[in-house]
């Protein structure tokens, strides 16, 4: 089981705080839960939180020396975090340790010094005042989360479910992630490279055209799909559709089409034994090469690393689903 430390750093949010251990309590591996999450302060007892609510923590900075991956979700301690959280987090870091935040939580990972020459987001209304304290911190706010190998971090406050759920993704695979999500009635994995501000949000209900050419397009991934199709279902120009588009989900119809199909294929990686050329054709990403390349470009891996690295169904042939001779 994978050892979670979500670092409360006063006054935090209660949201925050709560998020990593409902999203990881939500991942489950063969019927088992895949984290064991423990919520630990530098100084025990009742911390000052938003929303005149009071929140107790037991647990000191020993269940930071004890996990595999530390989180630090939003704080209002911006530039004022207390010297024993961060010795912590650098004793971590020299570890070898995850390290990961959520929204004003990468305030405290850059008083650590672990963002020092390393791409890092936050939310985007903090993102100048981030750049500003912390000049050697490369601060990208286009994005939803940064991954630098070691060091993760998230951006506003909702896109830190997307980093608990990209955490899951690299420790158990993305059928595991979308479990959880699903598990959570949330949205499936967003892609980390996503528009985190988008300029003309959506109202709370809607019956965007958009909504039902998507539904339309997720179910036919393993077939060509055109601009000009999507358009016509969507009952709008291909001009209208591209712009409505990414307002509405920070990327462009070509990028999302991708990121479902990669997803469609890791899951089909996971899940069955279908060889490479077959999981390919069926996310609609053409050849295996295609699917190579893709995979090499967005995950630094291989199919069959992938399918090595996630496979976790019960009583699968060792031989197919390590990947054998599927090549």
């Amino acid at each position: 089981m994978h050892r979670v430390a979500v670092l409360a750093v006063p006054p935090v949010k209660p949201f925050d705080l709560a998020m990593p251990a409902t999203l990881l309590g939500a991942a489950e591996v063969a019927g088992r839960p895949g984290y064991e999450v423990t919520v630990c302060t530098a100084e025990p007892g009742v911390l000052d939180a938003s929303g005149g609510i009071e929140v107790v923590v037991r647990q000191g900075l020993d269940a930071v020396a004890d996990a595999d991956t530390v989180i630090v979700p939003s704080t209002a301690s911006r530039h004022d975090a207390g010297p024993a959280a961060l010795a912590a987090l650098r004793e971590a870091a020299d570890a070898g340790k995850r390290v990961a935040s959520i929204c004003s939580g990468a305030f405290v990972l850059a008083q650590a010094g672990l963002l020092d020459g390393r791409v890092a987001t936050t939310h985007w209304a903090l993102a100048d005042e981030l750049q500003r304290a912390f000049p050697a911190v490369r601060v990208d706010a286009d994005r939803i989360f940064a991954d630098e190998g070691r060091i993760v971090t998230g951006a506003g406050s909702a896109a830190g479910i997307d980093l608990c759920l990209y955490l899951i993704g690299c420790d158990y695979g993305a059928a595991t992630a979308n479990a959880a999500a699903r598990a959570a009635v949330v949205t499936p994995v967003r892609h980390g490279g996503q528009a985190q501000f988008v300029r003309t949000p959506l109202p709370a209900e809607t019956n965007s055209s958009l909504d039902a050419a998507r539904t339309w397009a997720m179910g036919r991934l393993d077939q060509p799909i055109s601009l000009a199709e999507l358009a016509a279902r969507a009952q709008v120009s291909v001009r209208t559709l591209t712009r409505r588009f990414t307002a509405e989900t920070g990327v462009t119809p070509f990028q999302w089409l991708l990121q479902q199909r990669l997803l469609r294929a890791r899951e089909l990686l996971e899940t069955t034994d279908l060889t490479v050329d077959q999981v390919a054709d069926r996310s609609g990403l053409g050849s295996g090469e295609s699917l190579r390349q893709h995979l090499a470009r967005h995950l630094g891996t291989t199919p069959i690393a992938y399918r090595n690295a996630f496979t976790q169904r019960p009583g699968a042939h060792p031989a197919r689903s390590r990947g054998g001779a599927l090549g």
